[in-house]
């Protein structure tokens, strides 16, 4: 069957699920723009810029599984690289196109518009390498191998992947031998490595479970919760890869953030002989500045192409294959262990005294709904939001490995988009609202119908609680944020909220239920100084950790 190399993509693409393709139109990519737009199973979804594009595709991915963003050569892939280079260090699948200029272009060494002018082409594809799992140069000949080899990656590792496609390429036609298919997964022997971890189990006194991200990214609640049940260990979450649990289950513990973890939790952590590190890293931010207690080289590390146990070390097991291999082995715990102390239903003052973070996020608790995505951006809402009790089908989405700000408000395009019947809740500030707020136009055009809450405490304050409390640097200037729907075209679709006490709140709060098919855009002001009690902690860790 005859078809243009582009239509071929897009078909693989359509294959593993991608339904809405995320970009910026540049001249050497509009033709093969052409293969999107025509498409009945597939939307172009346009972003104000790049880097905009690669934090929806970052969410979008997050719940569906894969993504797509396409730019143009030059300016457009190179403004991308922020974005997929926080896929990369949190295992989400971007598949990310460039359109390219034309082969006959590239061979002659023009000096073309969004090069160098040096005569070279492969300069950025270059810097890509670095930042994703697999690159290919799509060709008319190769087009049938390289487009399923890069995609294959994608899922298997679950990182990002970059196709560099000329545009003339893109526009020729091939004889399609058969449509692609994704690549089985390989079944490996890991009873090996099972073995010795019941080994370790069967002399334990206090065994845990750390789970992580990678729980996340390669959708292995349900086997993680099934090897829970089956061995009764208790699990802690680290704050990266929050939601890897279910945290209605009677086995979870809560986080595990190191120095700054409920006293219970921390003390049987730190002081557990058999702690299994499942899917997960031990970040700086994840533990309050590396302030767990325990020795590292004991800890058993389970995570995808990165086993260790004892001298015992391989690159070589998935992830998948060592967690379904758990299934199988023969313990059951008998430990106490400390139960989840987390209300799903918080306590909280109404009154008329100006806000504080404290009576914010108990407020926030008791609004989210069973099956809410609730994404926090890094800082202030982090940092208050990772100790939200979840309900078992909530998602829950930040960024606290890579940490770019301004992140979440365009992945909440992405969230949204994978599924328009979940109600996503935002939770920013207005320094990280402001690298990101154009695509709140982009959430208008498309009528999504988030719920966006904007803390206003006047500047950085995560930076603040690190260093430089009252330096001019992390001053910003004072929008009316309440004006953007407005400016953005959205003034008769999006409820627009003033917030400054709780009681203003918890009418806020009642509204938004009442109205559930608008978006919501709620400003809501807080002093300059008051941070949630974790964020204190972290920074005052980070300001160590940086002298």
């Amino acid at each position: 069957m005859k078809k243009r190399v582009g239509e071929y993509l897009m078909d693989s693409l359509s294959t593993v699920g991608v339904e809405k393709v995320f970009g910026v139109p540049g001249d050497f990519n509009l033709a093969f723009l052409d293969d999107i737009v025509c498409r009945d199973d597939m939307e172009w979804i346009g972003n104000t810029n790049e880097l905009n594009a690669s934090y929806a595709a970052d969410g979008y991915a997050r719940l569906n599984g894969i993504s797509a963003i396409v730019t143009t050569f030059g300016v457009g892939e190179l403004s991308a690289v922020n974005g997929i280079a926080g896929a990369y260090a949190e295992r989400v699948p971007v598949v990310t196109i460039t359109g390219a200029p034309t082969t006959s272009v590239e061979e002659a060494g023009k000096f073309v518009h969004h090069s160098l002018g040096e005569g070279h082409f492969d300069n950025y594809r270059r810097m890509y390498k670095e930042i994703t799992t697999a690159q290919g140069y799509i060709t008319v000949e190769n087009a049938q191998t390289e487009i399923p080899r890069l995609i294959d990656a994608a899922l298997a590792e679950k990182r990002p992947v970059h196709l560099h496609l000329p545009i003339d390429v893109a526009q020729a036609e091939i004889d399609v031998q058969m449509p692609y298919a994704p690549a089985e997964m390989i079944n490996q022997d890991v009873s090996k490595y099972t073995q010795m971890i019941v080994e370790k189990l069967q002399t334990a006194k206090q065994p845990v479970i750390i789970a992580g991200h990678e729980i996340n990214s390669f959708k292995l609640h349900r086997v993680l919760e099934q090897f829970v049940n089956q061995t009764q260990i208790p699990v802690a979450q680290l704050s990266l890869g929050k939601g890897a649990f279910n945290e209605e289950n009677d086995y979870y513990m809560g986080i595990y953030d190191g120095s700054i973890a409920e006293e219970d939790i921390k003390d049987y952590v730190n002081n557990s002989d058999a702690i299994l590190n499942i899917g997960a890293k031990l970040t700086d931010s994840a533990t309050a500045g590396y302030s767990y207690e325990f020795d590292i080289d004991d800890v058993v590390m389970i995570n995808h192409h990165d086993f260790k146990m004892n001298e015992t070390i391989t690159s070589e097991i998935s992830l998948v294959n060592m967690l379904n291999g758990l299934l199988n082995i023969n313990y059951k715990n008998t430990s106490n262990f400390p139960g989840n102390k987390q209300s799903r239903k918080a306590d909280y003052v109404i009154n008329k005294e100006p806000l504080t973070q404290e009576n914010y996020f108990k407020m926030i608790q008791n609004f989210i709904g069973l099956d809410d995505v609730i994404l926090a951006e890094q800082g202030t809402s982090f940092f208050g939001a990772y100790d939200l009790n979840l309900y078992k089908d909530n998602t829950f989405i930040g960024q606290p490995l890579w940490g770019s700000i301004g992140y979440t408000l365009p992945a909440t395009i992405g969230t949204q988009m994978s599924n328009l019947y979940r109600r996503n809740i935002l939770l920013i500030g207005d320094g990280s609202l402001q690298l990101t707020a154009q695509d709140i136009s982009t959430m208008i055009r498309e009528d999504l119908k988030p719920v966006i809450f904007v803390i206003n405490n006047d500047g950085y304050t995560v930076e603040r609680k690190i260093h430089g409390e009252h330096q001019s640097y992390n001053d910003i200037q004072m929008w009316d944020y309440k004006l953007l729907p407005a400016v953005f075209g959205g003034k008769d679709k999006v409820a627009v909220h003033d917030v400054e006490t709780s009681e203003d709140l918890q009418e806020t709060l009642m509204n938004i239920n009442n109205e559930p098919n608008r978006m919501h855009f709620i400003e809501v002001k807080m002093h300059v100084s008051d941070a949630p009690e974790k964020l204190d902690a972290i920074g005052k860790a980070f300001s160590k950790q940086n002298s």
